[in-house]
C-alpha cells in the first residue's frame, strides 16, 4: 500500500462559490474498519447524497459533495450487520486532504490504532484536512494518532430522550452527532434552507428540532465574517501575523472568534493557521533549493529548528526527510 508524498493543500471551501457561480466541489471521504456501524457511516454519506439531490437544478447537475469510501487496504469492508461495502484504499492521491474526514469505528478501528503506517498517514491527511470528525468508535483511532475527535455537543442525545427513545439514546445520539456535523457543512455551503431540507428527508418530522442546533439565527452573517478571517489568515499566514489580529478581521471579540470559528469551520483559527503554513512549507520542500531556515522564515514558521520541531510533531518525519521522500516519489 503506497504511503507517497503529501501535494500542496487545495482547501477549497475558501473558494466557495456564491449562488450565481459554479460551485466548488466539497471532498468528503468515510473511513471505514470492520465491523463499523453501516447505519452511523450511511446517515453521513446520505446527508451529502440528498444535498447533492436538492442543490441540483435542471441547468446545473454538478455535485457539491463528492463522497468517497476509504479503508487501510482498500477492496470489501465488513460492517457490524455482516453487509460489505466496497472502498478505496490509501494512496498518495489522498494527501492533498479533505474538506471533511469521517473516521468511522468498529473492531477494526481498535485493532488499526497499532498500525503505525496508518497513524502516519492520518496524521499527515490531518494537516491538509478542514474538518476530522469520529463515528462511534473511530475516535479511539483518532487518539491514537493524537489528534482526537472535535469537541462534541451532546445536543443529539437529548433530543431522544425526550421523543420518547430513552434506550436507544445514547447509541443513536452517537449516529446522529455524526449526522449534526455533515448537516453543519451543509447549511454553511447551502444555505439553511437546504440543511433544514436534508434533515426533513431523512428524518421526516424532525427538522424543526433538529436545525436549531445547527446555530442561531444570525449565524449566516457571522459565518461570512469567519470566512473572510479565514481568507485574510490564509493569504497573510506568512506573515508574522496573531489570531486576535483575524478576530479584528470579523470584527469580534477574541473570544467569540475562537468560538464562531470552530463552530463554523470545525477547526481553530491557530491549527489553520498552522495548516497553511505547513501547506506554504511543503511546497517549498517539493519545489525549491531553498534551505530549511529560510523555507521557515518564508512560511511563517520561524526558524529552523521550530519548524523541524512541529514537521516531526505533525508529519512524523522531518523536513529534509520529507523533500526527499516527495521528490524520490514525484519521480516515479
Amino acid at each position: 500500500m503506497p504511503y507517497a508524498s503529501i501535494e500542496p493543500a487545495l482547501m477549497g471551501w475558501l473558494h466557495a462559490s456564491n449562488k450565481s457561480t459554479k460551485c466548488v466541489t466539497r471532498r468528503i471521504a468515510i473511513l471505514l474498519f470492520d465491523g463499523f456501524s453501516l447505519l452511523g457511516a450511511g446517515l453521513v454519506a446520505e446527508v451529502f447524497h440528498v444535498a447533492n439531490e436538492l442543490a441540483s437544478t435542471g441547468a446545473n447537475d454538478d455535485w457539491v459533495y463528492d463522497v468517497c469510501f476509504l479503508s487501510a487496504e482498500g477492496g470489501n469492508v465488513t460492517c457490524s450487520s455482516s453487509v460489505r461495502v466496497w472502498t478505496d484504499g490509501l494512496d498518495a492521491r489522498h494527501y492533498m486532504g479533505f474538506d471533511a474526514l469521517f473516521v468511522a469505528g468498529g473492531k477494526g478501528a481498535r485493532a488499526a490504532a497499532n498500525d503505525e503506517r496508518l497513524i502516519g498517514w492520518l496524521r499527515r491527511v490531518h494537516t491538509k484536512t478542514t474538518s476530522v470528525r469520529s463515528i462511534a468508535e473511530g475516535c479511539v483511532l483518532l487518539d491514537a494518532a493524537g489528534i482526537g475527535s472535535h469537541e462534541l455537543q451532546r445536543h443529539f442525545s437529548s433530543y431522544m430522550i425526550h421523543a420518547g427513545h430513552e434506550e436507544h439514546a445514547a447509541d443513536t445520539g452517537d449516529r446522529l452527532e455524526s449526522m449534526k456535523s455533515a448537516l453543519t457543512m451543509v447549511k454553511r455551503d447551502l444555505g439553511l434552507d437546504v440543511a433544514r431540507g436534508v434533515a426533513e428527508r431523512l428524518m421526516p418530522g424532525s427538522s424543526a428540532r433538529l436545525v436549531p442546533l445547527l446555530g442561531d439565527a444570525g449565524a449566516a452573517s457571522a459565518g461570512d465574517k469567519i470566512r473572510a478571517a479565514a481568507r485574510w489568515l490564509q493569504d497573510n499566514c506568512e506573515r508574522p501575523i496573531s489570531i486576535a489580529d483575524a478576530a479584528q478581521v470579523a470584527a469580534m471579540s477574541e473570544r467569540n472568534f475562537l468560538r464562531r470559528f470552530k463552530l463554523e469551520l470545525g477547526i481553530t483559527p491557530s491549527d489553520y493557521l498552522l495548516q497553511a503554513r505547513l501547506a506554504i512549507t511543503c511546497s517549498l520542500l517539493t519545489d525549491s533549493e531553498l534551505p530549511v531556515d529560510k523555507i521557515a522564515r518564508r512560511s511563517g514558521m520561524g526558524n529552523g529548528d521550530r519548524l523541524a520541531k512541529i514537521f516531526r510533531k505533525r508529519m512524523m518525519i522531518s523536513p529534509t526527510e520529507f523533500r526527499i521522500q516527495s521528490r524520490r516519489e514525484a519521480g516515479g
